[in-house]
């Protein structure tokens, strides 16, 4: 049985080499420069195809640039009016779970259960719920708000807004952001509206 890895007899043709793959460099070089036994009418003829192809390259993506403007941009805004489960799912205070998806947050207290439009009355910023000292803190400019929305502190000039919610046929709390209840600065305030607040 002969032996695979043997090596080969002093006589035998080694085998010819793997022609390598050109770069970049090297492609544009040949297309650009004249090789020795090239014919004048090809070189000219390559130098033509590459400078079409750049040429049709730059006024195709102009063109497509140009379209894009007239085509409209469409804005994905989150859905206006959605369900956050049962009554029964929500404890006594603040709860935090839907300020990152919706903007909101629910709040229970002795009276019932309402949403409070997480946006600053000020300029519209995301105050935060600090439960340690049991309030809401804009933290743009300051402004200071109670467990139930209302203003006390800082430049926001009214209480935030309140979305409507009202119970499904299943029983689930539906919100929605699009109806909101407000308090305006010397006025009658919104939030002992129905639909400002669920009794239970």
């Amino acid at each position: 049985m002969s032996n695979p890895t043997a090596e080969k007899p002093a006589g035998a043709p080694a085998p010819p080499p793997k022609p390598s793959k050109p770069g970049i460099g090297q492609a544009l070089y040949t297309i650009l420069t004249k090789p020795d036994d090239a014919d004048e009418s090809k070189i000219i003829l390559r130098r033509r195809r590459f400078v079409m192809a750049s040429v049709l390259g730059f006024l195709t993506v102009n063109l497509v640039m140009f379209l894009r403007f007239f085509l409209p941009r469409t804005l994905f805004e989150p859905k206006t009016s959605f369900r956050i489960g049962y009554p029964s799912d929500f404890g006594f205070g603040v709860d935090t779970k839907f300020q990152n998806q919706y903007r909101i947050w629910v709040v229970r207290n002795t009276e019932g259960i309402f949403v409070i439009s997480a946006i600053c009355t000020h300029l519209g910023c995301t105050p935060d719920w600090k439960e340690s000292e049991n309030k809401f803190k804009c933290p743009c400019h300051g402004s200071g708000y109670d467990p139930e929305g209302v203003n006390f502190e800082g430049p926001a000039p009214r209480p935030m807004d309140r979305a409507h919610v009202e119970l499904d046929p299943e029983g689930q709390i539906l919100v929605d952001l699009s109806r909101v209840y407000r308090w305006p600065k010397g006025e009658r305030s919104q939030f002992g509206d129905p639909g400002a607040i669920i009794r239970v």
